[in-house]
């Protein structure tokens, strides 16, 4: 288990990290979503050991992160760090004995991973005679060639082409499913909603909400979708238990008020009555917002509470 416990972090002035704490189970895909500069890469950094934490403590299996235990994680950092001229085969039997790997080892990990990847027919190229989506890949295996614990990876589909996408999706899940916690940060948000088995989003150094994805829907507000073809402009105005309105495709999207003591089902059945006044209704169902919505629900209300 990888556990962050209230990393904080500056810059000079600048606060990259506010007590972030998340824990990352065996068996886990966690996907850790936010802007650009919302402390994603630092807490990454932070928890391989590449960078010190002001305060908080990073534990790898109950234990405060050290130099063995560093040995256990695998990176794939978002500046890719491979070496351009080097062979793939030669680098990741290279990286393989860095870290701790015999030679024999090293040389049937690579070997693995190579053709698991695709990559077989590349093993004698540079890197930097591979297609971005190939570098990526051979990112990837020097992550796993040392058969690490757990995986750390910073935007690993970033550039990847759809048949890269699926590649790298099938290996992430083998690895939770052989028991590693595995965390990624992504900002494709809907590859994130597909693949992880909980999700953190973080603003301005502070995890605002994490979750299973279902966890994270149950707790936003109640949205219905209305397709009533002759409902004029404003008609679910004045209805009872409606915060706000928006038009969509197929219909109009209705936000039901978060009140403690709203009556969900008459709520609905005003909203249904006013809608059938309006003429026929060809849809009428509660809607789920996407992963992508509540990321900016949960951004949103985190930047009121600032400002409030």
């Amino acid at each position: 288990m990888l556990e962050i416990d209230g990393i904080s972090k500056r810059f000079g002035s600048t606060v990259a990290l506010d007590g972030m704490s998340f824990t990352v189970r065996p068996g886990e895909l966690y996907g850790f979503v936010g802007a650009n500069g919302a402390g994603k890469t630092t807490t990454m950094r932070i928890a391989l050991g590449v960078l010190a934490a002001d305060a908080g403590e990073v534990r790898l299996g109950g234990r405060a992160l050290d130099a063995a235990s560093r040995r256990r994680i695998g990176y794939m950092p978002e500046e890719r760090g491979l070496y351009p001229r080097m062979a793939v085969g030669t680098q990741l039997r290279y990286l393989a004995e860095l870290r701790g790997r015999s030679a024999a080892q090293a040389r049937e990990a690579a070997d693995r991973w190579t053709e698991r990847l695709g990559l077989t027919e590349r093993r004698g190229d540079e890197v930097q005679r591979l297609s971005l989506g190939n570098q990526q890949r051979v990112q990837l295996a020097a992550a796993l060639v040392a058969e690490p614990d757990v995986l750390v990876l910073d935007e690993p589909f970033s550039g990847l082409d759809p048949m890269a996408v699926d590649v790298m999706s099938e290996v992430l899940r083998e690895r939770r499913d052989a028991g590693a916690p595995v965390v990624f940060s992504s900002h494709q948000l809907e590859l994130v909603e597909r693949l992880c088995d909980r999700v953190g989003i973080v603003r301005a150094g502070r995890l605002v909400a994490e979750g299973a994805v279902a966890e994270l829907r149950d707790a936003s507000a109640v949205e219905v979708l209305v397709d009533a073809p002759q409902a004029p402009a404003g008609w679910a105005d004045g209805v009872p238990g409606v915060a706000r309105a928006r038009a969509a495709d197929g219909g109009t999207v209705l936000t039901l008020a978060d009140a403690p003591h709203t009556d969900l089902e008459a709520t609905l059945g005003a909203v249904l009555d006013a809608a059938r006044r309006t003429g026929p209704v060809h849809e009428f169902r509660r809607r789920r917002p996407t992963l992508a919505e509540i990321y900016r629900d949960a951004v949103a209300e985190s930047q009121a509470e600032v400002a409030a």
